[in-house]
């Protein structure tokens, strides 16, 4: 009997042992729901650290925000980013900032490059991991090369006869990295251009920054490219002709001899260039006010003629509404 109750002990008291969640042992996180498993900070970071170490090892495009601009205490000028938590370091020399037009050739090309990356903080940017440090979780990487791969991916066919993905009229998304008040800076698939704030939108401006800001996607044509080889690609693009011209529909808001209200968008040469606030574009040679009105004043505006061939109307500023800021 004894050999018997001990038998059914032994029988009832496996399966029992067997049922026990391995989420409810001593060693493991107890969580709410007994089956499930949790990963502790470690192993998240572990995962992560994983992933940078697989997109180093198959030389695939990250992406993540320009955080920072940083002199290390080696010297070294560096672009700071993020990624899956990791702090990712880009030297300056790998930022493959395009240093044409910007008006300082005479200065260094270090302080020319960080004055641009300075005004790009904020946008996306692209970027291959070139070094990682296990020990310390350090990471350093080249938008230079992340930028020259999508450029023989875009910009060149592998096959003569066929067209690249990039081409002179294409509409294409590029990425607004800076915003100037007369010029707006663009990367289109691995190429910067700066456009002119006119080529960027029908009506005039008085700041770029009034349409765009840094981390926009701007739709594009493309009007013209040269590529001679993936370290030479230059594009040229606009925004207005990716967008129907609604300059002929708003002029036919304005009538001669009407009085309409606007703000001064620029001056030039004795001539002011107007945005009615009805969102006709309006020129004027001469002003009957008080003192000579400036660049974002607010004011009233005559309509003399409609100049359908520049779409524009034309009249005289008769008085000074508001001060511009």
């Amino acid at each position: 009997m004894e050999e018997k109750s001990k038998k059914k002990k032994v029988e009832v008291t496996q399966p029992e042992a067997q049922e026990i969640p391995r989420a409810v042992l001593p060693d493991s996180i107890l969580t709410i729901d007994v089956d499930s498993h949790v990963e502790s900070l470690k192993d998240q970071e572990d995962a992560r650290w994983h992933q940078l170490l697989n997109a180093h090892r198959t030389r695939k495009i990250l992406t993540g925000a320009l955080s920072g601009i940083e002199k290390l205490e080696s010297g070294w000028v560096v672009a700071v980013t993020y990624f899956n938590g990791f702090r990712i370091i880009i030297p300056m020399d790998e930022m493959m900032i395009n240093l044409s037009g910007d008006g300082r050739e005479n200065s260094d090309a270090l302080n020319r490059q960080t004055r641009i990356a300075n005004n790009m903080l904020g946008c996306s940017i692209d970027f291959l991991i070139k070094d990682l440090d296990a020990k310390s979780k350090s990471v350093v990487a080249s938008r230079k090369d992340a930028m020259l791969k999508k450029r023989q991916m875009f910009y060149f066919s592998e096959n003569p006869e066929e067209k690249p993905m990039l081409y002179p009229g294409r509409l294409v998304e590029a990425r607004v990295i800076a915003v100037a008040p007369r010029a707006v800076r663009l990367e289109v698939f691995g190429v910067e251009c700066s456009v002119r704030a006119r080529d960027m939108a029908w009506e005039w401006m008085v700041d770029a920054g009034e349409r765009f800001q840094v981390g926009d996607l701007a739709l594009v044509m493309v009007n013209k490219v040269e590529a001679k080889s993936p370290e030479e690609v230059t594009v040229s693009v606009d925004a207005k002709s990716a967008t129907p011209n609604t300059n002929k529909d708003n002029l036919k808001k304005c009538h001669r001899q009407g009085k309409y209200v606007g703000i001064i968008t620029d001056v030039y040469k004795g001539t002011y260039f107007i945005r009615l606030n009805i969102g006709v574009n309006a020129i004027a040679h001469s002003c009957n006010t008080a003192s000579l009105p400036g660049k974002k004043d607010q004011v009233g505006f005559v309509v003399t003629r409609i100049n359908d061939r520049f779409e524009v109307a034309e009249g005289i500023i008769t008085r000074q509404i508001k001060h511009g800021a």
